[in-house]
């Protein structure tokens, strides 16, 4: 499986990052841009993902993991972004709260 850190894809030049976390998780913190598709849905969700390398995220870097897995195994350009939202944050990447 293909991971990078958070830092690695935000240094990369519009990446495409699919965020695979629950809607109460993504009303906390996210990444601004980030496309919004539930783990539990992904597989019925397919034709909305974007062409290009798929930069997965969720919150620690379990459950971007197997959606990575599964999408490698579907013939889709997938990397799991390592760490997670949580990483993301901790690194002092940019994030949007929208609570606040």
């Amino acid at each position: 499986m293909n991971s990078l850190t958070p830092e690695q894809v935000a240094a990369l030049d519009h990446p495409v990052i699919i965020d695979v976390r629950e809607p109460d998780e993504l009303a906390r913190i996210r990444v601004d841009g980030a496309v919004a598709i539930p783990m539990g849905e992904i597989t019925e969700r397919l034709d909305e993902l974007p062409e290009g390398t798929l930069h997965i995220l969720c919150h620690s870097g379990g459950r971007s993991a197997r959606v990575t897995q599964y999408l490698e195994r579907n013939g889709y350009d997938a990397v799991n972004i390592d760490g997670g939202i949580m990483a993301w944050h901790q690194a002092g990447l940019p994030t949007v709260s929208p609570e606040s």
